[in-house]
């Protein structure tokens, strides 16, 4: 997908937080050793949107909403935790 000169281009333009939210996001998933088709069925939706949900953050085209970025995260046996610096 990096490949892509418009993809790369606006990965570049991210803002860091957001990059970092998409980090973490991967690294939990990894971690729970679920793939996107699992955590889908988990959540009780479809593979194509999870990966639109990971391609979104990569991509800063779209911010999924705070119940979307929570259920994820419960998919992970994770939750989603929001500080203001």
């Amino acid at each position: 997908m990096l490949k892509k000169p418009a993809v790369k281009a606006a990965v570049k333009e991210l803002d860091r937080t957001e990059f970092a939210i998409l980090d973490e996001i991967l690294a939990a998933r990894k971690a729970a050793g679920l793939t996107q088709a699992q955590v889908a069925k988990k959540m009780g939706t479809q593979t194509p949107a999870i990966a639109r949900l990971e391609s979104s953050l990569a991509t800063g085209k779209h911010s999924p909403s705070l119940t979307t970025l929570r259920k994820y995260a419960a998919a992970l046996g994770k939750k989603v935790e929001l500080h203001l610096v």
